[in-house]
């Protein structure tokens, strides 16, 4: 028996977007780019067509388009292009880079971050004008400079264009940019159904991270510079913080079958409807009333704390807030419909007992 196949897998749960596998396609793609020789960092053509393909999909014919590894590289190679050590971002309390990005933005940037508590993971004006108006200008205080969103956020909401346009206007009115953590830009998209530069390109947005392996990338984001007042040294920045692949080709050519034929917004598509399917049987056949809005490919909801590790025993998922029990699901493009049903009839089992 070989190691591998002595090791125990997961059973396909609901534990994280990153649990699934390669898309088919993609895993075509890295087969097919796995031909011969060539040039390595970026100096090839499936990195020269990737970014073509993005720069078409946002309607941003001059952006810079930089691949990198992964979420956190990317958040902190576009935030290292916003800011100075003497600046700082603020951000969503639940915002990935201040809860789980182990202080990378703090150490790889060196500005402060600013979190705001939010009702439901988005930023408002309101929220972030405090802020600005007591810190501006004063020398002895970190001074902001990036306001810095998700889409999809934490919570599993999701901007609208004119919210973004509206935090993206405010930035602008006050020296600052916009930075979008876009690791379910896919599925915000297809929640949303509008093209996507209608709420990052048109809606003013100055930096975004491009995420891909949350919808069935193997490895690989990007960092797109909408804004070319930020893009200098840029390449430089990305080599310092060990995020240039010599095998560039490798992402690159996963972004191109991604973008193809709209396979992104379909695997994302997916994922969001089996999420819309628990959230709607949680409701109808439990009584569960989810935590936040089911907008895109998770769900929140509260649960009897003796429920939790039993459930976990039989499915996998992540505790989010352990003091309220509430436990967060999420649903990848190839989770199946009879894999929701057959957990909603778990839950419903564990609710019958209660009776």
């Amino acid at each position: 028996m070989t190691i591998i196949s002595a090791m125990k897998k997961i059973e396909k749960g609901f534990g994280s977007d990153n649990f699934s596998g390669i898309l088919p396609e993609v895993m075509q793609a890295l087969s097919e780019a796995n031909q011969g020789h060539v040039h390595g960092y970026g100096d090839d053509e499936y990195t020269q067509k990737a970014t073509a393909d993005i720069r078409a999909v946002l309607d941003a014919p001059q952006a810079e388009i930089l691949f990198v590894f992964n979420g956190t590289g990317a958040n902190a190679l576009s935030l290292s292009l916003a800011a100075h050590s003497y600046h700082a971002v603020i951000c969503p309390a639940t915002a990935h880079i201040a809860v789980d990005e182990c202080g990378a933005i703090e150490r790889q940037v060196g500005c402060r971050l600013f979190t705001v508590p939010t009702e439901q993971g988005k930023l408002t004006v309101d929220e972030i004008e405090a802020i600005v108006r007591e810190q501006r200008d004063d020398q002895h205080r970190s001074q902001p400079r990036v306001i810095s969103i998700s889409q999809c956020t934490e919570l599993g909401t999701v901007y609208t264009p004119d919210e973004v346009r509206t935090l993206a206007d405010y930035a602008h009115a006050h020296g600052m940019l916009l930075h979008m953590d876009g690791a379910r830009l896919a599925n915000a998209t297809a929640s949303l159904g509008c093209a996507p530069h209608s709420f990052i390109t048109d809606a003013g947005v100055d930096i975004l991270s491009f995420g891909g392996t949350k919808n069935g990338m193997m490895i690989g984001e990007a960092v797109v510079v909408l804004n070319p007042q930020v893009a200098a040294d840029a390449l430089f920045k990305r080599k310092q913080l060990t995020q240039l692949a010599s095998k560039h080709r490798f992402i690159a050519a996963q972004f191109s079958a991604m973008l193809h034929d709209g396979l992104w917004l379909r695997s994302a598509a997916h994922a969001n409807a089996m999420a819309h399917r628990l959230s709607e049987g949680l409701q109808k056949r439990l009584g569960i009333t989810p935590s936040y809005p089911t907008q895109a490919n998770a769900v929140f909801a509260e649960l009897p704390e003796a429920w939790i590790a039993p459930l976990q025993e039989h499915c996998f998922f992540y505790v989010w807030e352990a003091s309220k029990h509430v436990v967060r699901w999420v649903c990848s493009y190839d989770t199946t419909e009879a894999e929701v049903d057959a957990f909603l009839d778990e839950l419903e089992r564990y609710h019958r007992k209660e009776k």
